[in-house]
């Protein structure tokens, strides 16, 4: 869609820019660059770090889920729908929040009342 092209070209950069660091926690949990310290203190602080880079790891996996599933909905057409009502999002929603697929109303509803 013409009217999302700005909104589609700052999720497509965020997208490079996170797969390029997943890539770069990939090799740093794997200890590609620098192997594990012979010290067993400093191995016990590298396996911390590397905890901490599994959650990293999980947060920056559900942003390019979220990211590409905005895009799909972009080249379905449907961008800029509520999922759930069919009605228009507003375009200060989706500026604020690209990858919502439902308007406020609706958000709401979901809050209150999640599927489980």
């Amino acid at each position: 869609m013409q009217r999302f092209k700005t909104i589609r070209r700052e999720l497509e950069t965020r997208l490079a820019e996170i797969q390029h660091r997943l890539e770069k926690i990939s090799l740093d949990r794997r200890h590609v660059n620098q192997p594990l310290n012979a010290d067993f203190e400093e191995q016990a602080v590298e396996l911390e770090n590397d905890q901490v880079l599994d959650a990293l790891d999980g947060q920056i996996r559900a942003e390019v889920k979220q990211i590409e599933k905005t895009l799909a909905r972009m080249d379905e057409g449907v961008y800029g729908e509520c999922e759930t009502c069919g009605d228009p999002i507003a375009k200060k929603r989706l500026e604020a929040l690209p990858h919502a697929s439902r308007c406020i109303a609706c958000e709401e509803q979901f809050q209150q009342h999640p599927i489980r």
